[in-house]
């Protein structure tokens, strides 16, 4: 089989003190994959150490969040032909040295999205007990709405094929997209796995999830969920 072309999507908004390491991490361990970091406002140095490092960087106007972020950069994977795009966070909390064994999934499975479980094994991750605790909830919520067993719904860190990024560019949740992609994937008869991967925790920078955020963010999420079963099901390509 020839060998796809693999874009790497980074997410990015003032991350100057990990952007660079992640850029060159992607790099080191993935030499003949590309990297788009996608700087969403970012009022520090993202972008240009970004570009420094060797990335492709798409700056956005103002901060849009992380959904338009993504979408945009799913948008660059589709106009420019790639087989594989994948999910990094730019603050260094997904290990380069773990995409490669998401990329295998795709390639070995009929899957159309891998997501990267922190939760399949206990590999060390530790989590806020109010997150954790959101997280087993939105996952019985999938459960119900989809009868999918997802263990880390929140997770970003995801393979998606060429079926997928086509979908994501076209059709992608703003704020908190990952639950409700999962929702939208689902429906649209993607086929979505999960593999365990290790995930470090933040070393710089800091999380715009606070405990008033993650009350919002859960009760949006439920009902984004719940709206999302009332839509017709997004079509894919074939």
């Amino acid at each position: 089989m020839p060998t796809p072309r693999v874009l790497i999507i980074v997410p990015a908004y003032n991350e100057s003190g990990s952007i660079a390491r992640v850029v060159g991490q992607i790099h080191h361990h993935l030499p003949a994959a590309d990297v788009v970091v996608i700087d969403d406002g970012s009022a520090d140095d993202t972008a240009h150490l970004a570009r420094a490092a060797g990335a492709i960087v798409l700056q956005m106007p103002y901060n849009v969040g992380i959904g338009a972020a993504m979408q945009t950069g799913f948008m660059y994977a589709a106009a420019n032909n790639y087989d594989i795009a994948v999910q990094a966070d730019g603050d260094g909390q997904h290990p380069a040295s773990e995409i490669s064994r998401l990329i295998d999934a795709l390639q070995t499975t009929d899957a159309d999205v891998v997501i990267g479980s922190r939760f399949i094994e206990d590999r060390g991750y530790q989590q806020v007990p109010l997150r954790r605790l959101g997280g087993r909830l939105l996952s019985q919520v999938l459960r119900a709405a989809t009868g999918l067993t997802i263990t880390d719904p929140t997770s970003g860190f995801r393979a998606s094929g060429r079926r997928a990024l086509s979908l994501c560019a076209t059709l992608y949740p703003h704020d908190y997209p990952e639950p409700e992609a999962i929702i939208i994937f689902q429906r649209a008869g993607l086929h979505i796995t999960e593999i365990p991967v290790t995930m470090s925790q933040r070393t710089t920078g800091v999380s715009s999830i606070t405990p008033l955020r993650s009350a919002y963010y859960m009760t949006k999420v439920v009902l984004s969920i719940l709206i999302n079963l009332l839509r017709a099901p997004a079509v894919t390509q074939p």
